[in-house]
C-alpha cells in the first residue's frame, strides 16, 4: 500500500512540475509579447528584409559652352557565390573549365588551370565563398558585358553565382587641363577644387530600396511604402573656356621647360564678370616633367615683386603726385641707411618723369616717391607710412578674396607698429617686398583698373544644371562697391601701364603688336630662402611674372602670368612671363570677331558677272550677248581675244597668241580646249597639270616650234 501511495506522489511532483514548466512557458509568452515584442518583430523583419543605400550619379562637372571636364565613369568589382542556391555541383563541374579559360583570357593575371583550382577550392574551403572575389582588378562596362557571357555567369546570380559591384571612379576628360581647379576626389571620399566646394550640389541624394529573403538565401527587391528614389547629382557649369584653358596650359609649359622652373600659373580672367576663362598651374616632378600638383594661383602667397608697383603708384597719385612729376632715381643706386635701394638697370635711368620711372620700373624712383610723399611730406602731416598702408588697404590688398574653392593664400600687408615693421618697410613695400600675396589676388587688383575701379570677385561657376534646366545661377559679385581709386587717378594709371608696353624703353616693349593694344606691369622678384635671406649657396631664386589687361582700350580680358625659379640667365618678368601672356592674349583675340573692324568689300568680288578666259573673239561676243551679258567689243580684226571684268560688264579686246604653224603660241589665260587647239596647230605635243585657266606654259611665246616636243601646261581654278 505505502508503495502505491509513494508512486502517487511522484506522479503528482511530476504533475506539478509540467504545471509550473507550463506557467513558465506561458509567463515568458506574454512577457516576450508584452514587454519584448517590438524589439523581436523587429528583429524578424530584419533577418527577412533590409534596405540598402542607392548611390546617385554624381554631377559633370562642365565648361562654359558644356563640354564635359569631369564626369563619373563606372567601373565593376566582380564577385561569385560560390553557394548559390542554384548553383548545383553538377552545374559547376561541367563549366569551371570553360570559365577559367575565360577568366585567364581577361585578366591574364594566372593561368585557367589556376583559376580553376582557386575557384574549386575556394567552393570548398574559402570563408569567403558567397561573395569571392574574382580577377585582380575592377572591369569596365564593356568588359562587364563580356562577363555576363561567359560560362556560368551567363546563367545569372542565382544559379551562376555572378556579382557585380558597381564603384564610379572620377575622370578628368581632358587629362590635366585645369586638374586642380577641378578638383578631385581622395579615397575617404574628401573632396577638394570645384569639387569639393560644389559637393553639396555635385553628389545629389540618395535613395532607399527595401529587399527581401527567398529560398536560396536571395535577396530581390520587394515592393515597400519605405522605398525613396536618389536623385542625381546636378552639373555645375564653370566658366573655363576649354580651348583657352589649352592654349594657356600649352604655353606656360613651353617657357617652364625653356626657362628649366621649377612652377607656375597662368590665369585668365573676363574684365566685367570676373569669370575665370584658363586657369594653369604646373609644377615640375622628379622626371622632369610638368603637371598640375597644386593650385599656386589660388594658394601660394609670396612677394609679388614691381607687380606691386601699381597699388603703389595708385596710393600716391591719390595723395597728390602727378605722372609728369619728376624723380632722380641717380645712377640707378640710394642708400637708405645701412642698405641699397638699386635698379636692375646698370647705371641707373637719372632724372625721370613719375610715368618713366613705372615703365622702366625703377626701385629708386618708386622708393624715392615714398619717401618724399610719406616720410618728408611737410605739406600734409596726414601722408605718413599708415596713410600709405591705409591705401593698400582700400584696394582689399589685405584680405582674401572669398573665393568658394578652399585652400585660398592669406595676404599679408603689415601695418606699422606691428612686430616686423621697420624703417625700411615703406619702401620695401613701395617696389613689392614685405608683403605677400597671392597671384590671383594681385590679377583681381589689375582686372579692377580695367574694370574702372570696380573689383569684381573672380567666378568660377556660374550655373547648377540638372537633366538640362538650370537650376540656380551665380551672379556676379563685388569685392566692394566703392571704386579701388578716384577716375582721375584711374586715367593715369591706365595711361603708365599702356606705357610699359607702348614705350620703346617699357620693359614689357616686346609685347607690342599692331593688332590689339596691351596694358600691363613686369615683375621681377627675388625669392626669400626661408631664414636664410634671399641668398641660398651663394645664388639667388627668382619669380618672374607679368600681369595686365588687353585691348588697353577698352578691356575685356585680364591676365596674369607668374614663373617661378627660371633658370638664372633669364628670370625677368618681361621675357619670361610676357611671352606666356602674349600667346594667350592672341589666342582670344583671334577667337572674338567683334574686334575685328569689318572688311570693305571688293565690287568685283561681289559682281555677278561671270569671270571670262580668252578664247575665241567671235565665240566670247556670241556667249555673252545670248546670255545677255553686258560686254564691249575693243577689235573685231583678230581672231583670239583677251577679257577683262570691271563693275559693270566684260571687255573684249585683242590678244596676240603670235601664232603661226611655226611659232609657239601665247595661250595664258585660256581654257585648256582651246590652249591644246593652238599648241597642236604648232606641231607640239600637250602636257598639263592642274585644271580651269592656263597660268604658265614652258615653251616661250614666239619661240620657234620645234614638231613632236612637248609643252606643259600649268593649269590654275582662277
Amino acid at each position: 500500500m505505502s508503495t502505491k501511495k509513494q508512486i502517487l506522489n511522484r506522479i503528482a511532483i511530476v504533475y506539478v512540475g509540467f504545471v509550473l514548466a507550463g506557467l513558465l512557458i506561458v509567463g515568458k509568452i506574454a512577457y516576450i509579447q508584452l514587454w519584448e515584442g517590438s524589439k523581436w518583430r523587429e528583429r524578424a523583419e530584419s533577418t527577412t528584409y533590409k534596405q540598402l543605400v542607392i548611390t546617385p550619379n554624381r554631377g559633370d562637372i562642365c565648361a562654359t559652352d558644356g563640354r564635359v571636364l569631369s564626369t563619373s565613369i563606372p567601373y565593376y568589382e566582380i564577385r561569385m557565390d560560390l553557394l548559390a542556391g542554384g548553383l548545383t555541383d553538377k552545374v559547376f563541374e561541367e563549366n569551371i573549365d570553360s570559365l577559367a579559360l575565360c577568366l585567364h583570357n581577361l585578366f591574364g593575371n594566372q593561368s585557367k588551370y589556376a583559376y580553376r583550382s582557386e575557384l574549386t577550392n575556394a567552393r570548398k574551403y574559402d570563408k569567403g565563398r558567397r561573395y569571392y572575389r574574382i580577377g585582380n582588378r575592377n572591369v569596365n562596362y564593356l568588359e562587364l558585358q563580356q562577363l555576363k557571357q561567359f560560362p556560368l555567369f551567363r546563367l545569372g546570380t542565382n544559379k551562376g553565382g555572378f556579382i557585380s559591384v558597381q564603384n564610379n571612379r572620377r575622370k578628368l576628360t581632358h587629362e590635366s587641363l585645369a586638374a586642380r581647379t577641378l578638383g578631385t576626389i581622395n579615397a575617404g571620399g574628401v573632396a577638394v577644387g570645384i569639387e569639393g566646394a560644389f559637393d553639396y550640389a555635385l553628389r545629389g541624394r540618395e535613395g532607399f530600396q527595401v529587399y527581401q529573403r527567398v529560398a536560396g538565401n536571395s535577396w530581390v527587391p520587394a515592393k515597400s511604402t519605405d522605398e525613396i528614389e536618389p536623385e542625381d547629382g546636378a552639373d555645375v557649369i564653370t566658366t573655363i573656356d576649354i580651348d583657352i584653358q589649352d592654349v594657356a596650359d600649352a604655353a606656360l609649359r613651353r617657357s617652364l621647360v625653356k626657362h628649366n622652373a621649377d612652377h607656375g600659373c597662368a590665369v585668365l580672367m573676363e574684365v566685367a564678370t570676373g569669370d575665370i576663362k584658363a586657369i594653369a598651374n604646373l609644377k615640375r616632378t622628379e622626371s622632369g616633367n610638368y603637371t598640375e600638383v597644386y593650385n599656386y594661383a589660388i594658394g601660394e602667397a609670396t612677394e609679388p615683386g614691381s607687380t606691386m608697383k601699381l597699388a603703389s603708384l595708385i596710393a600716391l597719385l591719390e595723395d597728390g603726385v602727378s605722372l609728369t612729376d619728376t624723380v632722380d632715381t641717380e645712377r640707378g643706386v640710394w642708400r637708405v641707411y645701412n642698405q641699397k635701394i638699386t635698379d636692375s638697370h646698370e647705371g641707373g635711368f637719372g632724372k625721370v618723369t613719375v610715368q618713366r620711372a613705372f615703365e622702366v620700373s625703377s626701385n629708386v624712383g618708386m622708393a624715392k616717391l615714398a619717401h618724399r610723399i610719406y616720410r618728408d611730406n611737410k605739406r600734409n602731416k596726414n601722408c605718413d607710412e599708415k596713410q600709405f598702408v591705409n591705401r593698400l588697404y582700400s584696394m582689399h590688398l589685405n584680405k582674401p578674396l572669398g573665393i568658394p574653392l578652399a585652400g585660398e593664400g592669406m595676404p599679408y600687408i603689415k601695418y606699422p607698429g606691428d612686430k616686423h615693421w621697420s624703417g625700411m618697410s615703406l619702401y620695401m613695400m613701395s617696389m613689392g617686398y614685405e608683403v605677400s600675396i597671392t597671384p590671383l589676388q594681385m590679377l583681381t587688383l589689375y582686372n579692377a583698373v580695367a574694370n574702372n575701379g570696380r573689383m569684381v570677385k573672380p567666378r568660377f561657376v556660374k550655373a547648377l544644371k540638372r537633366h538640362g534646366q538650370t537650376e540656380r545661377t551665380f551672379p556676379v559679385e563685388m569685392v566692394s562697391d566703392a571704386p579701388i581709386c578716384s577716375q582721375s587717378t584711374l586715367k593715369q594709371v591706365r595711361r603708365a601701364l599702356e606705357g610699359v608696353v607702348k614705350s620703346d624703353s617699357g620693359t614689357a616693349h616686346a609685347l607690342r603688336n599692331i593688332h590689339y593694344h596691351i596694358a600691363g606691369k613686369t615683375g621681377t622678384a627675388q625669392l626669400a630662402q626661408g631664414t636664410r635671406g634671399y641668398k641660398r649657396d651663394g645664388r639667388i631664386a627668382y619669380q618672374a611674372s607679368f600681369v595686365g589687361y588687353f585691348p588697353a582700350e577698352e578691356p575685356k580680358y585680364s591676365c596674369i602670368v607668374v614663373i617661378s625659379r627660371p633658370s638664372s640667365y633669364s628670370y625677368y618678368g618681361g621675357s619670361v612671363s610676357g611671352p606666356v601672356f602674349k600667346e594667350i592674349a592672341d589666342k582670344v583675340y583671334a577667337s572674338n570677331p567683334e574686334w575685328f573692324g569689318r572688311v570693305k568689300p571688293n565690287p568685283l568680288e561681289e559682281s555677278t558677272l561671270p569671270q571670262c578666259k580668252n578664247a575665241n573673239a567671235q565665240t566670247l561676243d556670241y556667249l555673252l550677248r545670248n546670255l545677255r551679258i553686258p560686254r564691249t567689243l575693243a577689235t573685231a580684226e583678230n581672231t583670239w581675244a583677251a577679257t577683262t571684268r570691271t563693275e559693270n560688264q566684260i571687255e573684249i579686246g585683242p590678244l596676240n597668241t603670235k601664232h603661226n604653224n611655226e611659232l609657239i603660241p601665247n595661250v595664258v589665260g585660256m581654257g585648256l580646249r582651246d590652249a591644246i587647239y593652238l599648241m597642236e596647230n604648232s606641231g607640239v605635243r600637250v602636257r598639263f597639270n592642274g585644271f580651269g585657266t592656263v597660268r604658265s606654259q614652258s615653251a616661250t611665246p614666239g619661240s620657234k616650234a620645234v614638231p613632236g616636243s612637248t609643252v606643259t601646261l600649268n593649269m590654275s581654278s582662277t
